[in-house]
């Protein structure tokens, strides 16, 4: 038997900075093949944990401090999700690490579009960390915009925590998508081909470079409603 309080204190101690669970009837408008029970057919719960970007980093004006931190985060990310896996095992039930960022199987190349065996994103706006502003980022009220995500799916039976409700982009808001360059958002989804055309490279020595970051940078909520208190 094992207890979402017990997951949670594990995944803080473990070195993500909030934890969510969501039970599986929240993924029941989720596209076919991308369902935690496509993954697992047992899943009963989706535990998903943040970690939070120093918000300094998204000020330089070279892009591979950046790049180097969103690596380490995603790495930080498997880590814990790795460690959870083993702890639910421990307990007599089964976890499954959900990749933080790659790989995944569904690539369209003709539109540069990515997704990823379930979405992370909309995960963690279900097991109650945020919403997803019109920049098509997870927000959270406490850390902003800066996030990055790790899930696991397991077999055990768990409550979902409540869903954000009073908690959204300011009405009217639109400097995220007035400030994107390649004016890849619509307030709605991401135009991929345009974001990665224009924010991915790799240089002339094949390192992968994230080159834009302006949807983060220039939202209101960056770094949550703590300096708006």
């Amino acid at each position: 038997m094992i207890t979402s309080k017990e997951i949670k204190e594990f995944v803080l101690k473990s070195g993500a900075e909030k934890c969510g669970i969501a039970d599986i009837d929240r993924f029941s408008e989720a596209p076919e093949g991308f369902k935690p029970t496509d993954i697992y057919k047992d899943c009963q719960s989706v535990i998903v944990f943040l970690k939070q970007m120093p918000t300094d980093v998204i000020m330089t004006s070279n892009p591979v401090p950046y790049t180097h931190t969103a690596s380490l985060l995603y790495n930080a990310l498997d880590r814990i999700g790795l460690e959870l896996s083993y702890f639910i095992q421990k307990k007599g039930k089964h976890g499954i690490p959900i990749p933080s960022d790659n790989p995944y199987m569904y690539w369209d190349e003709k539109n540069k579009h990515g997704k990823g065996i379930i979405s992370m994103r909309h995960s963690a706006y279900l097991a109650g960390l945020g919403f997803l502003g019109r920049n098509n980022l997870l927000i959270n009220e406490d850390l902003g915009n800066m996030v990055y995500i790790g899930a696991i799916i397991t077999n055990a039976a768990l409550n979902s925590d409540p869903l954000v409700e009073d908690f959204h982009c300011p009405p009217k808001c639109n400097i995220c998508l007035e400030s994107c360059p390649p004016k890849a958002l619509n307030g709605i989804t991401v135009n991929q081909k345009l974001c990665r055309e224009y924010s991915f490279y790799k240089n002339e020595r094949g390192f992968d470079i994230y080159d834009c970051n302006k949807c983060r940078k220039n939202c209101v909520l960056r770094t949550g409603k703590r300096k708006e208190k």
